[in-house]
């Protein structure tokens, strides 16, 4: 991966890295993009190697569930642009993040968290792997001692999202690394938050990163999609469900067990389709980034001097608590979501009734600047006593910048708060 510019922004050869990965073999068209493969099954040429390949003896695509040319192109750019050894591609954020914990945690295992999750990641952890006798040990980032005291030799994982959404919290991935590597616990980081070319994950000491690639890489919101991204730094010697496992052709251990079982037999595989809108969105990637990340902060910076509004986190900011953090790790440039608090939740949705050019959606970083009030939505089905652990208040109103210019998202806005 190619590191950041002194001013935040992507490199200049960040883009031309990634439009330049060629994909494997030679189009016999010289097509300039794969051609999309949206088909299920390939032909051999006879029953020899047909069996070599489903016994893994020769690199051959059997069967798109388990690989599909289209979605190898994706993967191959995914991998260019991280600098990691070994990525897969899903059919969205929520299966990435599941066939990463299903590859790794085991009855009587614990994953150490923080609270602060997006609502499904939580609901994940705290339910859906509890019956299956996984512990889940909530955790303030802030407090390196509070990390220590929860991780024991039944730990699978520390994880935690790179900027919590919607909280805008920064965990101090470098001091907490070091705590993981004493103990031997990989570090997993839910990246979506900050595309490659704005953060060097390997550096701060994550192992794996997880990825919903709907958001940044999607180009323009085209397709759900996800990503899990493996640095093949961990040995994984201290989990008994992987630890005896080979490293074959390159791939950790970890990923040996997410290629030849966990994802073949979960079945959360990406579409051809997919991954064709998404391997064309990795190309404009760093551009769009830049640019929703510029007019985010400006954005954030102007509603920081609004009367009407009691608060504004961007760790941009200087009132951000993060900001020093956000500076070392994303060289000042956090990406482009922000949110604001305002007098009262009927206050929240005067203002976002009011809008006209902003639209009131989910999702992150469309090309097109979203508004929610993720208490009422994403987190609406919780009870009031877990939206108080998750940290989530009433008065938040989220937001993320697409494309637009600074100017007319201004006027929208001013026209949300004048409905106050």
């Amino acid at each position: 991966m190619t590191n950041q510019s002194e001013d935040g922004c992507c490199p200049s050869s960040f883009s031309a890295d990634i439009i330049g990965c060629r994909y494997a073999k030679p189009d016999v068209h010289g097509a300039i993009n794969i051609p999309v493969y949206r088909n299920a099954a390939f032909e051999f040429a006879d029953s020899e190697t047909i069996a070599a390949a489903f016994q893994n003896k020769v690199d051959a695509h059997t069967y798109s569930r388990i690989t599909n040319p289209t979605v190898a192109n994706l993967e191959r750019k995914i991998q260019a642009a991280s600098g990691s050894e070994h990525v897969m591609a899903l059919a969205s954020g929520m299966a990435a993040i599941s066939n990463t914990f299903f590859t790794i945690a085991y009855a009587g295992s614990n994953i150490v968290a923080s609270p602060h999750l997006f609502g499904n990641t939580y609901s994940f952890l705290k339910y859906t792997l509890a019956p299956f006798g996984v512990e889940v040990r909530f955790v303030n980032t802030d407090d390196l001692q509070e990390i220590e005291a929860a991780i024991d030799g039944n730990t699978c994982a520390f994880f935690a999202e790179l900027i919590t959404n919607p909280h805008m919290e920064i965990a101090d991935l470098e001091a907490i690394s070091r705590i993981l590597r004493a103990k031997g616990v990989p570090m997993i980081i839910d990246t979506t938050i900050i595309p490659w070319c704005g953060f060097d994950a390997r550096k701060f000491g994550v192992d794996i990163e997880i990825v919903s690639t709907t958001k940044y890489i999607s180009g323009g919101a085209t397709s759900i999609g996800g990503a899990i991204v493996d640095y093949g730094i961990h040995q994984w010697d201290n989990n008994p469900k992987i630890s005896s496992l080979p490293s074959q052709k390159g791939l950790s251990r970890f990923a040996f067990k997410l290629r030849s079982e966990i994802g073949r037999n979960v079945g959360a595989c990406m579409s051809p389709d997919t991954a064709c809108l998404q391997a064309l969105g990795m190309e404009s990637l760093a551009v769009r980034y830049t640019r929703m990340s510029q007019t985010a902060y400006e954005l954030a910076a102007y509603l920081s001097e609004r009367p009407e509004v009691k608060a504004t986190n961007y760790p941009k900011l200087p009132s951000s608590p993060y900001k020093a953090l956000s500076d070392r790790m994303f060289s000042g440039n956090p990406g482009a979501m922000f949110t604001i608090t305002l007098g009262s939740k009927s206050d929240c949705f005067r203002f976002m009734d009011a809008l006209k050019l902003i639209r009131r959606a989910t999702n992150l970083f469309d090309n097109k600047t979203l508004v929610i009030h993720p208490e009422s939505t994403i987190y609406g089905n919780f009870t009031p006593e877990t939206k108080r652990i998750i940290g989530i208040e009433d008065t938040l109103i989220r937001f993320s910048v697409g494309l637009e210019e600074f100017e007319a998202l201004k006027v929208d806005i001013e026209r949300g708060l004048s409905a106050i």
